[in-house]
């Protein structure tokens, strides 16, 4: 990790789901529809940053859908007030944090509550910001599980720790939203992803974010104007992908 995933700014607003238990995992819920439901996976501020929070309450609202944010960290969170402070940083052991919170260790967990959901649900997509990026293509892969992908499409941001590997096996439509800089969804990723992804044959929606830098589409400065306009648009493509893929799927 680095500091760009650290850095960014705390958006103004009250989250209006609720904190609940999902099959034994703590979950921020918002929307109520027991038809589509979408999985909100976090960035290394976890599941009560209130960005997360209010991108959930966003696509809630927009969709009808009900959103998932679940904790993924395993109850720990990096206090929110740490983004504004990159002097603190250094006190952080991220190498130690990732260490318990790899791939191995929680991407059974984010396959176990899509499968629950999918008990409750008729169509769920997946949304994952930088950390989260990964766990949506694992979602999205052909190898997902026995039958295939445990979710319908699959929408990732300025993702953290994607390999070409998990590009090459997704089976779901899939979205990619991708800022000019970026030190890890790399211009090597980036190509890899424009080439390999329409070989899969799933829909494929490339979103270039010109100027703006990792991080923006959660983290993103709502005081500056490139930065939100961003953001904004960011916001609007992931309603438009999961309106298309879930919400039309619905009959």
């Amino acid at each position: 990790m680095s500091s760009c995933c650290l850095q960014g700014f705390r958006w103004e607003g009250k989250p209006q789901g609720h904190e609940t238990q999902v099959n034994d995992q703590n979950c921020y819920v918002t929307g109520n529809d027991s038809d589509v439901a979408i999985i909100v996976i976090h960035d290394l501020y976890g599941w009560t940053f209130p960005n997360i929070r209010l991108l959930a309450d966003h696509y809630a609202a927009e969709l009808g859908a009900t959103v998932y944010v679940p904790d993924f960290f395993g109850g720990v969170v990096l206090p929110p007030t740490i983004i504004s402070n990159p002097a603190e940083w250094h006190k952080l052991d991220l190498p130690n944090f990732m260490e318990r919170n790899s791939k191995a260790v929680r991407g059974p967990e984010m396959k176990a509550l899509a499968r629950f959901l999918r008990t409750k649900h008729r169509r769920i997509g997946a949304i994952g910001f930088c950390y989260g990026g990964w766990a949506v293509f694992q979602l999205g892969g052909q190898s997902a599980g026995d039958d295939g992908p445990l979710v319908d499409c699959i929408s990732a941001a300025h993702p953290t720790f994607l390999e070409k590997e998990e590009m090459s096996d997704v089976a779901v439509p899939v979205q990619m939203i991708a800022p000019e800089k970026d030190p890890k969804f790399t211009e090597e990723l980036k190509a890899f992803a424009l080439l390999e992804i329409p070989k899969r044959g799933v829909p494929f929606d490339y979103q270039y974010f010109p100027g703006l830098e990792h991080g923006f589409a959660v983290r993103g400065n709502r005081q500056d104007e490139d930065e939100t306009k961003g953001l904004e648009r960011a916001m609007r493509a992931a309603v438009s992908w999961f309106r298309e893929w879930l919400v039309a799927g619905r009959g």
